[in-house]
């Protein structure tokens, strides 16, 4: 595959640059199994609608067809739950967890990532997106299964790691 170049103009991004080296949706690292795609997280209602507003031109059109969006505002109504499940940006920069290559965060890591970027903050990412399993772990000993009104605002916060809760 020929490494293709992609041009970053955003209201958080002007001229960044980065090259698509695996195909889209393939060749993940082996201990990255997302059970949600970027585009079956956003057509399901995550980040209040709010997260990709203003950067459509980056990926694909598909994502958007279907996806819950607001970019007026954050509205947690438009989550799958529709409950907050968030922090503030502030709160991960002050955190130390935003990449300045990736400054919205790691759905934004995510959706590059899916996209076919490698890059070197890739195992970083991943080890906080296998963090995330602990939060199944609470849904699992606390939920009857298929209860999808039992611990929303966690299992939220799951599908903002592309984990679907539903499952369990």
């Amino acid at each position: 595959m020929k490494p293709k170049e992609i041009i970053v103009n955003d209201r958080m991004q002007q001229g960044y640059t980065y090259l698509l080296t695996e195909p889209s949706g393939r060749n993940f690292h082996p201990d990255f199994d997302p059970e949600l795609s970027p585009k079956q997280m956003l057509e399901m209602g995550v980040f209040g609608g709010r997260y990709m507003t203003d950067c459509r031109n980056e990926f694909p059109a598909s994502w958007f067809k279907n996806a819950k969006l607001c970019p007026e505002r954050h509205d947690p109504k438009l989550n799958f739950f529709g409950i907050n499940a968030s922090k503030p940006l502030s709160y991960w920069i002050e955190k130390d967890w935003i990449h300045p290559d990736d400054p919205r965060g790691w759905f934004q890591w995510y959706c590059r990532y899916h996209m076919g970027r490698r890059h070197p903050d890739d195992e970083r990412q991943i080890k906080r997106w296998k963090n995330m399993t602990r939060h199944i772990a609470q849904v699992v000993k606390n939920c009857e299964r298929g209860d999808l009104s039992c611990r929303p605002k966690q299992r939220q916060a799951l599908l903002h790691w592309a984990y679907d809760s539903r499952r369990f």
